[in-house]
């Protein structure tokens, strides 16, 4: 379980971790869409290849940054959670013992996070599936078409969080209920859990002792 759980989860780094190079060009689109944007000479270069093949550079580059921007969105979102990168309102749960936020993750992975993903996962191919249909295209006439192609990398997206769910799912079961070997091994893969030298816990007695005499 542990070996098909470290798997799934370099399937999803790995891919997290490649896409996430297309903020390089990414950037440079936007740079480059922000600056000749207002050059006479680049405007102008621009009409006269809109005018020829029905299409607008401008237009172009701007689906283009959405396009990229959603796809290391939805690619980045498995790898974000292996490496417990992405937010978390923790009030209680990170002044718990281990076992006890891995009851907690345990529980919001069963019960919330795989049937969710299971539904999104299916209602994308349907996306998809409708677009391509349609012949779904920029919402310009002039940007993009096949927009069925963007949107595919939705369910891919959702099937990358799916294994990075499937990894901490197997791990945290293996921690809670495995052997002592086992236990430790998956621990020690297991990245959700809250560190406790950063968290500094003060009491309102140390913090009273602390304060001046007069000021008590």
């Amino acid at each position: 379980m542990l070996n098909f759980a470290d798997a799934v989860d370099r399937l999803a780094r790995s891919t997290g971790r490649a896409v996430s190079w297309l903020i390089v060009p990414l950037i440079f689109i936007i740079m480059f869409d922000v600056i000749t944007r207002k050059i006479d000479i680049i405007r102008d270069w621009s009409a006269d290849i809109t005018i020829e093949t029905g299409y607008s550079v401008s237009f172009i580059l701007q689906d283009m940054q959405w396009h990229i921007h959603g796809i290391l969105l939805m690619f980045a979102f498995g790898v974000g959670y292996l490496t417990n990168a992405h937010v978390r309102v923790d009030i209680f749960r990170e002044m718990a013992s281990h076992r006890t936020q891995a009851k907690i993750e345990l529980f919001g992975l069963l019960f919330m996070a795989v049937p969710f993903l299971c539904l999104m996962i299916w209602k994308s191919v349907d996306m998809v599936t409708l677009s391509y249909h349609q012949g779904e295209g920029s919402e310009s006439l002039v940007g993009i078409p096949w927009r069925y192609v963007i949107k595919t990398c939705m369910p891919i997206g959702f099937v990358l969080v799916f294994a990075a769910a499937v990894a901490t799912l197997i791990r945290t079961i293996v921690y809670l209920y495995g052997s002592e070997e086992n236990s430790t091994r998956a621990e020690e893969d297991i990245q959700y859990f809250t560190d406790k030298t950063v968290l500094p816990k003060v009491s309102l007695e140390d913090d009273i002792l602390a304060k001046p005499a007069g000021e008590r």
